[in-house]
């Protein structure tokens, strides 16, 4: 497997000041944001759609530093109600279109999460369903049946005709595919160019444990992104680990992700990427570093040694 790095850490940074910092820490492929969530700090998506000399200039910057781009991120909820949902919807249209253009084949996103009815303005997520409130069970068949499988078929089928060969879907929480059965339930009923994007962070505060759902995933792994989390004991222990606070409150939070190897230790992360590998993926695993208790050059280094480390080469 080969590191890459998602660059919106950096995201502070110009586009070429940012390309020379991280060839300088000894990273030559990366991951970039197109829009969505993120404000795509180092790709002009309009831009480069519109201008064949914004490609070349683009696509330079990258060739004279040998760095190679491995994957688009338009990761948002495409299946909000509201303007948010149209907006992302867009972006990932345009995502894949720009995908096309650079002959880029794995996109990275979000399922995105749905209201819980016709008549709803806001995504409602249920994590919870026995026999009681029976409602429940009608919004998850509504979110699925109704709006999640129709568009993710039409998207597949953009997705196909613009060369795309892997659309790898974050185990985000509050999106309705969050771990991998909910990724087998969306990929058995559109196709396996969805899969997911094995990120170990989220599955940890869950309760998962990501090195088993990495055999059960097999050649469900489209992509890795190399994030750490620590439960902090002394809160998860006490109120568990549903948490509200916001992500800069660390000191106050049950969880908070963390630079590679400061929630798990560095043998948990050789047995992680020995089993993501020995599953048959051999692709990029890219940083995506979310540390708020450092700096984030602190972080990047932080965890690009953890990684170099502990990567199944």
């Amino acid at each position: 497997m080969k590191l890459s790095y998602v660059t919106d850490s950096l995201g502070h940074l110009p586009f070429e000041e940012m390309l020379d910092v991280i060839t300088e820490m000894g990273i030559d492929i990366i991951e970039m944001t197109t829009g969505g969530w993120s404000p795509a700090p180092h790709l002009k998506l309009n831009e480069l759609l519109e201008s064949d000399y914004k490609r070349a200039e683009f696509l330079n910057e990258l060739e004279k530093r040998n760095i190679k781009l491995c994957a688009l991120n338009c990761s948002g909820n495409p299946l909000d109600p509201g303007e948010l949902g149209k907006e992302h919807r867009e972006v990932t249209d345009k995502t894949f279109e720009l995908a096309k253009l650079l002959g880029i084949k794995k996109v990275i996103m979000m399922s995105g999460l749905p209201a819980g009815s016709p008549e709803d303005k806001i995504p409602n997520w249920i994590t919870y369903t026995v026999s009681w409130p029976p409602v429940l069970k009608d919004i998850l068949d509504y979110q699925w049946n109704e709006v999640a499988i129709p568009y993710w078929k039409e998207l597949v089928k953009k997705a196909e005709s613009c060369g795309i060969e892997k659309i790898a879907l974050e185990n985000f929480s509050s999106q309705l595919v969050y771990n991998p059965e909910t990724l087998f339930k969306l990929r058995n009923a559109v196709g396996p160019i969805v899969g997911l994007n094995l990120d170990p962070s989220h599955l940890i505060w869950m309760g998962a444990d990501p090195i088993l759902s990495a055999r059960e995933l097999g050649a469900a792994i489209h992509h890795v992104h190399g994030k750490d989390v620590r439960l902090e004991r002394h809160l998860s222990g006490v109120n568990g680990v549903m948490e509200t606070k916001e992500v800069t409150d660390v000191a106050n939070r049950a969880w908070n992700y963390v630079a590679v190897g400061c929630g798990q230790d560095l043998q948990w992360w050789k047995e992680f990427f020995s089993v993501v590998k020995m599953m048959g993926y051999d692709e990029e695993v890219s940083l995506e570093m979310e540390d708020l208790t450092m700096s984030v050059e602190a972080g990047v280094r932080t965890s690009i040694d953890a990684l170099k480390q502990t990567l199944s080469f």
